[in-house]
């Protein structure tokens, strides 16, 4: 395992991902962690991030006492140069002008990080700090015709630095850098993947779990449908599984869902069509954010109230609840702490909108893992492909893509213009392509004409956009033919539209789903 130590940065995530595509174990973890909890995780080295703090500022974040003298080795990036440079009693200072972007790589003499790498290589830069004197501990292994210290090594330990940002992709050779670090100075061993990660959180759950039944909230989406397989995988007739109708799923959402678990996986599957009682609760309920509290506290009530059902004749004991949560909703939702300047951007459902009083344990077999890494485990348990590549859907389903009041006459509407816009999708072969694709149903309406007459009816937003992790994510390019089929069908077929739009805004600063 490497740990990352988060000061902040944006990029702390695909320090992560990056690491875990090299099939090297990663966790991100907060920058205070303690030397004490670092051994207790048996860490074979450190990452520190950057992070928008300078460290000459009076409440600079720092590194708990003890963990430089672990003799671990360390890589810091950006501000965790500049915070190992200052603990040594280096010199940081503003720079004249900040550096945004790319810039040219020079080597300074040979060293272990900078193995196979071209000199005058290109660098991805975003500081307003640098370096301008370095202590006896520290020697300068790259600059830049902009910056004299870009890279450093420490005289005497396995300790590194680096000013410019290896893992995002503006850095060209930033994979090479990474590897040299895992395996040149760290010895980590290529063997955390798929397989692994299944034998290791089978393990897991059966310790866990023990004696007990599980209930697993099953939505269909790919998240917790691969929780449900790995958790039966690992205690097999202990699981049962509870699907609820919101009222809130996709056009034809329960039958398939039928189809597929009880047919297939032969998993035991509890229904339960609790629509009435979601509707009822929001009522008159517009705030985005009150909307996932109101769903996710309903949502665990009605799961309490049929777990208790089905163990009314004593055969079964459900103490937990399984979901699966991913580690985006983790970081999202700022639930764990992985940087205490972190701030709620929503609340996600399974996460931060459960209330604090009720009868489960949670058990979250996923929430380490990013989407595209459960696409693979899914794959690994010999998932059905529809099942694995199905495109993201929330929680809350269609009541956070109607803005405004959720009525059933709104949700009819909606499910209807989105099952034409999945529908042309796959059609034109572009689904695979998409991250994720949702129609949104808005609280604007506008005149039009139909049939010679006017019409002042409803609009509807497409969205699709491109991404691996759902933590950033660009507006897809739909064909214009394709967007032309889509908005044609929709305005013809789905009674009370007049309008539709496409949104071209990407993440950030917009979020992927409106509310």
């Amino acid at each position: 395992m490497i740990l990352v130590l988060d000061f902040g940065s944006q990029y702390t995530q695909l320090i992560a991902r990056k690491l875990r595509e090299l099939s090297v174990y990663s966790e991100v973890v907060a920058y205070d962690i303690s030397a004490q909890a670092i051994l207790e995780k048996h860490a074979k080295g450190l990452i520190l991030s950057g992070g928008p703090a300078s460290i000459y500022e009076e409440d600079a974040p720092l590194l708990a006492n003890g963990v430089l003298d672990l003799e671990l080795p360390i890589l810091g990036i950006c501000y965790g140069m500049q915070l190992l440079v200052e603990a040594s009693g280096g010199e940081v200072l503003a720079c004249e002008s900040k550096e945004y972007g790319r810039s040219s790589l020079q080597l300074e003499g040979e060293s272990v990080l900078f193995h196979k790498l071209d000199d005058a290589s290109t660098v991805w830069m975003s500081h307003g700090d640098s370096v301008t004197h370095l202590s006896s501990d520290f020697k300068c292994i790259a600059k830049s015709d902009t910056c004299p210290v870009v890279a450093i090594e420490h005289t005497k330990k396995p300790v590194f630095a680096l000013q410019f940002h290896p893992e995002v992709a503006h850095t060209k050779q930033g994979t090479t850098i990474l590897k040299n670090f895992l395996f040149d100075v760290c010895s980590c061993e290529a063997n955390w993947g798929s397989d692994a990660f299944i034998e290791e959180a089978v393990s897991d759950i059966k310790k866990t779990v023990g004696e007990d039944d599980v209930i697993c909230g099953l939505s269909g989406g790919v998240d917790s449908s691969v929780a449900a397989v790995l958790m039966q995988k690992a205690i097999g007739d202990q699981l049962t599984c509870i699907y609820i109708d919101t009222g809130f799923m996709r056009k034809g959402e329960t039958e398939s869902i039928k189809a597929l678990f009880s047919e297939k996986y032969n998993i035991n599957v509890c229904y339960v069509d609790a629509s009435d009682v979601f509707f009822d609760v929001l009522k008159g309920i517009v705030d985005p954010e009150e909307k996932r509290k109101k769903i996710g506290e309903t949502f665990v009530r009605v799961f309490e109230r049929e777990a208790k059902k089905l163990s009314a004749d004593g055969s079964k004991n459900f103490n937990y609840l399984a979901q699966g949560t991913l580690y985006p909703d983790i970081i999202e939702s700022a639930s764990v702490g992985v940087s205490k300047k972190a701030a709620t951007i929503k609340t996600h459902h399974n996460v931060g909108g459960l209330p604090e009083e009720m009868d489960f344990k949670i058990i979250e077999p996923l929430k380490m893992l990013f989407k595209d890494e459960v696409r693979r485990v899914g794959d690994a348990l010999g998932m059905p492909e529809e099942t694995v590549y199905r495109h993201p859907f929330p929680g809350p389903g269609l009541a956070i893509r109607i803005l405004g009041e959720v009525t059933r006459e709104r949700v009819s509407l909606l499910q209807e213009a989105d099952a034409i816009f999945i529908q042309e999708i796959k059609k034109a072969g572009l689904y695979r392509d998409i991250w994720q694709a949702l129609a949104v149903l808005l609280p604007v309406k506008s005149v039009g004409v139909k049939g010679d007459k006017r019409s002042y009816e409803q609009t509807i937003a497409l969205r699709a956009v491109e991404s691996t992790d759902a933590m950033t994510a660009t507006w897809y390019p739909m064909p214009y033919d394709v967007l032309d089929q889509m908005s044609s069908r929709i305005l013809n077929e789905v009674s009370g539209v007049n309008r539709c739009v496409y949104d071209i805004s990407s993440k950030p600063p917009s979020t992927i789903e409106w509310e």
